[in-house]
C-alpha cells in the first residue's frame, strides 16, 4: 500500500515528464535539422494530357467522316541547292607570248567578245631579237645557195671533188632550216616579217565572255616576264554547270547521265532541264556532302554565281499512300493527319507529304500505309479540340 508521501512524490515526476517532453521534441527537430541528413519532401507528379489526343462528344462523331488512303506508285524526287559555274572545258586563256610592256587594253572584265578582236597591245623586245634573227638567216641562206651554186658549176668543171659539193650542199640546207625557223617564231610571236614591228597585237582566240582578267595598262605580259603568263580567260556561257551539294545519303539515288530539273531563284518561272555530267568522288567532311555537276544549256538569262535548285527523279516507282488534300493539317512547319484512336478518340500523328495529286489529293511519303483511316477534315478537328 502507497503512503501519502510516495503518491506526492509520483505526482510531482509525472508533472516534471509531462512538461519536459515537448522541449526534448524541440530539441530533437532542432538538432536533425542542424544535421541536415532529413529526407527530401517527396515530388509531386503532376499529370499532362496527351497533346495528340484529341477527344470529343460521343454525339459530334459522325461530323468527322474518315476516309481510306489510297496507294499510289509514284517515283521518288529529291531537291539539292547549287550555283552556276563556267564550264571549265570551255574556257580558253588568253597569253601573250612575247614578253613586254602592255601599252593599251581593248577589253575589260566581263565584256562579250568575238573570235579575232583585238583585246591587247604589248611592246616587247623579243620582236627585236627575232627579227634580227630572221635577218640574220635570210644572209646565210643566200650566201649557202651561191656557195653551193658555185660548187655544183666547179664540179662539173672537175675543179671539186664530190665531198666538197655534198658539203655545200648541206650547208645550205642548213640555212634554208635556221629560214624556216626564224620565219616561223615570228609568226607565233604574230609579227608580219615584211613589216616588222616592236609591238604586238593579241587577239581573242574564241566567242566568248571575259571572266577574268590579270593585266592592266602598264603591266607585264608574257610567259617568262613577271606577272601572270595568262592575260585574260574568256569562256563560252552557251552552256554552263550547276553544281550542286548532295547529302551523302542520297547518292546512291543519282546516275551519270540522269536529267534534272533546274529552277533560278532570279527566275523561278522560266525552268531547265540538264544531265547529271560528275558525282563527285570526295566528300566534304564537315556537311557530309558531294559535288554534283548538272551540264545545263544557256538560254541566254544564266549568270554565273546565280543560286539555283535541282530537282532529281529516281527512275524506279515507289508505292505510297494519298488522301485528301483536306485530311493534311500543315502546323508548326510540320504535316500532321488524325487517326481514329477508338471510340470518341482521335490521335494526331506527324507525316511527311510529298507532291500534289490529281483529285486534290495529297500524297504521303512516310508515316501513313494505304489502307489507314484518316479524318477526311484535320482543319475542323483540329478547331473543334480547341474549343
Amino acid at each position: 500500500m502507497i503512503s501519502a508521501l510516495s503518491r506526492k512524490r509520483l505526482l510531482i515526476i509525472s508533472r516534471a515528464c509531462i512538461l519536459a517532453a515537448p522541449l526534448c521534441l524541440g530539441l530533437s527537430s532542432c538538432k536533425s535539422a542542424q544535421r541536415g541528413d532529413g529526407a527530401p519532401p517527396p515530388a509531386k507528379v503532376i499529370q499532362v494530357p496527351d497533346m495528340n489526343l484529341i477527344t470529343i462528344d460521343d454525339n459530334d462523331v459522325s461530323k468527322f467522316p474518315l476516309a481510306v488512303a489510297e496507294k499510289v506508285e509514284s517515283v521518288d524526287q529529291m531537291n539539292a541547292t547549287g550555283a552556276v559555274f563556267p564550264d571549265v572545258s570551255r574556257e580558253v586563256p588568253v597569253i601573250s607570248l612575247a614578253n613586254g610592256r602592255v601599252l593599251d587594253i581593248k577589253a575589260r572584265l566581263d565584256d562579250n567578245v568575238r573570235k579575232g578582236q583585238l583585246l591587247l597591245s604589248v611592246q616587247s623586245t623579243d620582236i627585236t631579237n627575232a627579227f634580227d634573227t630572221y635577218l640574220k638567216a635570210v644572209n646565210d641562206e643566200q650566201f649557202a645557195n651561191k656557195a653551193y651554186l658555185r660548187a655544183q658549176d666547179l664540179f662539173q668543171h672537175g675543179a671539186v671533188s664530190q665531198a666538197m659539193l655534198e658539203q655545200a650542199e648541206d650547208t645550205e640546207k642548213d640555212a634554208k632550216a635556221d629560214l624556216t625557223a626564224s620565219e616561223e617564231q615570228l609568226k607565233t610571236l604574230g609579227v608580219n616579217k615584211d613589216h616588222p614591228s616592236s609591238i604586238v597585237d593579241v587577239y581573242a582566240p574564241v566567242d566568248g565572255v571575259i571572266v577574268a582578267q590579270n593585266v592592266t595598262n602598264a603591266s607585264a605580259a608574257g610567259v617568262s616576264l613577271s606577272g601572270s603568263a595568262t592575260a585574260f580567260t574568256i569562256a563560252d556561257l552557251s552552256r554552263v554547270w550547276v553544281v550542286c551539294d548532295v547529302y551523302e545519303n542520297d547518292i546512291p539515288k543519282l546516275q551519270l547521265g540522269q536529267e534534272a530539273k533546274i529552277r533560278i531563284n532570279a527566275y523561278p518561272d522560266r525552268p531547265l532541264t540538264g544531265r547529271v555530267g560528275d558525282i563527285g568522288p570526295i566528300l566534304d567532311s564537315s556537311l557530309r556532302t558531294a559535288k554534283v555537276r548538272i551540264e545545263v544549256r544557256n538560254p541566254g538569262f544564266l549568270r554565273l554565281g546565280m543560286f539555283a535548285t535541282a530537282t532529281f527523279t529516281s527512275r524506279t516507282k515507289e508505292t505510297h499512300a494519298a488522301i485528301p488534300a483536306d485530311s493534311v493539317l500543315h502546323l508548326h512547319d510540320r504535316d500532321w493527319v488524325f487517326l481514329p484512336a477508338g471510340g470518341n478518340q482521335f490521335r494526331r500523328t506527324e507525316v511527311h507529304a510529298g507532291q500534289m495529286l490529281a483529285g486534290n489529293r495529297q500524297e504521303i511519303l512516310v508515316g501513313l500505309s494505304p489502307g489507314q483511316q484518316v479524318v477526311a477534315n484535320a482543319l475542323l478537328l483540329e478547331t473543334a479540340g480547341n474549343r
